[in-house]
């Protein structure tokens, strides 16, 4: 198999050792996002818990995980991201607003956590209130089709708890999320590096099809009924993926939110707790084109 000019062996699908079935009508019953409150509750404790691990910090170091980025300009960006999405919501733009604020952080090398930590709790607080506010369902401007209020109050929830991993993790602490948070992110990647405006935008994705090409992520640490498992499906026209236990090209066993971490290029696949079985080569290229920051 050719993967943009790199030979890769073949290898049989691989199916876990001692995974029994799990069934279909178990993935469907949990295929369901959290509630539009709980999306805006998340972005205010999601904050909270990155606002505490911030106190008395030296938001100088440097976050391996945002390249160029120190500690307090990643927070920078962040805040001023929620602050965008809150301006999109209460003026129900028709387009996309200005970002460059939260995009040149180059202003923003020397922050204070005692200054920070208020602005962020306050910019989460505002896009919360806002959210609710307009409702679910309200139509805006939004990046991706269908544009409305339940896009933002999702988006925002996982970008607050990756950028708070990468603040983490930068700053030395041990990260952790709760399970129902961290399934409904790794949904939530999942359909976002699957639409079809990809292709458009970037046609180089469709090198990721074709035959043979499936990946399976089993979470490790979770219960059955939790159904932590997803199949990537690049052997058709597009990208699809479902929650679903299935015999694929290359198996990824690790805790949940090593799987999360994973798919957002925060942890490696070759890193401590990450099991990979079968064309790993297969994972490394799906990794490399596909991502949603």
């Amino acid at each position: 198999m050719n993967r943009g000019g790199r030979v890769s062996r073949t290898c049989q699908p691989y199916d876990w050792l001692g995974s029994g079935p799990v069934s279909g009508a178990l993935y469907r019953a949990v295929m369901t996002p959290l509630s539009y409150d709980h999306y805006c509750s998340e972005i205010v404790a999601q904050t909270a818990l990155l606002t505490a691990s911030i106190e008395g910090a030296d938001l100088t170091v440097p976050v391996p995980t945002c390249e160029g980025w120190n500690a307090g300009q990643l927070l920078r960006h962040l805040g001023g991201g929620q602050r965008w999405a809150e301006e999109t919501v209460r003026t129900r733009a028709t387009g996309p607003l200005p970002d460059s604020h939260f995009r040149d952080l180059s202003g923003y090398t020397d922050e204070d956590p005692a200054v920070l930590g208020p602005w962020l709790t306050e910019g989460a607080a505002l896009l919360a209130d806002t959210l609710r506010a307009a409702g679910p369902g309200t139509k805006l401007s939004t990046p991706v089709p269908g544009g409305s209020t339940e896009f933002y109050a999702r988006r925002f929830t996982h970008e607050t708890v990756i950028h708070r991993a990468d603040a983490t993790l930068a700053l030395g602490a041990e990260f952790s999320v709760g399970q129902e948070v961290a399934l409904d992110g790794v949904d939530e990647w999942m359909t976002l590096g699957s639409l079809p405006m990809h292709f458009e935008v970037h046609p180089w994705m469709r090198e990721l099809l074709g035959p043979d090409r499936t990946l399976h992520l089993h979470a490790t640490d979770t219960a059955p009924e939790a159904a932590a498992e997803w199949v990537v499906d690049l052997t058709g026209d597009a990208i699809v993926w479902r929650r679903a236990h299935e015999k694929a090209a290359v198996a990824v066993r690790a805790p949940l939110t090593d799987l999360l971490l994973l798919i957002y290029k925060r942890r490696p696949a070759q890193g401590e707790g990450i099991e990979v079985l079968g064309d790993a080569e297969l994972l490394d290229y799906w990794l490399e084109r596909v991502s949603f920051e």
